[in-house]
């Protein structure tokens, strides 16, 4: 795989390949599907591409996926990051080796690719993605596309050794005195945060991934949120990733709307 310019920099771009260990791919289960695209169609201006696994449309390029959850199972509704892998199966067996799990797979999902779903030693989840005819991000950075993704984990030391061995991620520690934060990066480039919440990460969630959505105004996002029938979880604030706000949509799917600096 080779990754393409800008891919896990500050600034979108599209994306034809992914380097292993790069976030490639975000995914939603939900209870309500038509439901769920008219939140995020009305939210990020999304279109989509139907069949059984709904991928949504920005501009004509893919940037998120959405699925109907088995009515017989009473899963949480999250946005799942997949991570690229050149091998599947032999990422999904070192996930095993290194005190993951894998729940889901791996398996083919047609002629996209080859998919497995698993758990860091922390409980965060994650997919593995093994591109064919889907690369993944058809873009990333711009308004109405994913930006980053940061795994809010208790500690960060022994989670952030889990995604360097099986991913080859390089852990670099923000050093900010009292702030548990490393940046994982892939070929020198910022891929993804690992955030350390201590005492502080919720019981109810554990630990786990969020997915940063690109918006040109959070402040108006923020209003529109409620507005589609989801739901603000804390006032717009400036964080280290530039303007963001934490919101839910009507399912209780989490994610942060965040514009960045230029």
């Amino acid at each position: 795989m080779t990754e393409a310019p800008g891919a896990a920099g500050p600034h979108g771009g599209a994306h034809p390949r992914y380097a292993p260990g790069t976030p490639c791919w975000v995914s939603l289960m939900v209870r309500e599907l038509t439901a769920a695209q008219d939140f995020y169609g009305a939210l990020f201006g999304w279109e989509f591409q139907l069949g059984p696994y709904v991928r949504a449309l920005l501009d004509g390029r893919p940037v998120a996926g959405l699925g109907q959850a088995p009515a017989d199972r009473r899963l949480p509704v999250a946005w799942t990051p997949y991570l690229a892998s050149d091998r599947v199966d032999t990422t999904a067996e070192t996930v095993r080796l290194c005190g993951g799990t894998i729940g889901v797979g791996p398996l083919d999902a047609a002629e996209a690719g080859r998919l497995a779903l698993g758990s860091d030693p922390s409980g965060a989840l994650f997919g593995i993605w093994e591109a064919a005819d889907h690369p993944g991000f058809g873009v990333t950075g711009v308004p109405g596309a994913p930006a980053w993704h940061e795994l809010v984990t208790g500690t960060s030391a022994g989670v952030v050794r889990f995604y360097e061995t099986v991913f080859g991620h390089a852990g670099e520690a923000d050093g900010a005195p009292g702030v548990d934060h490393v940046t994982l990066r892939v070929g020198g480039r910022p891929v993804a945060g690992v955030r350390g919440a201590g005492d502080a990460l919720s019981v109810e969630r554990g630990a786990h991934w969020t997915t940063y959505f690109e918006v040109a105004d959070p402040d108006v996002a923020h209003a529109r949120v409620t507005e589609l029938g989801g739901r603000a979880l804390g006032p717009v604030h400036d964080g280290p990733h530039g303007r963001v706000v934490e919101a839910a949509d009507p399912e209780g799917a989490r994610f942060t709307l965040v514009r960045r600096p230029r």
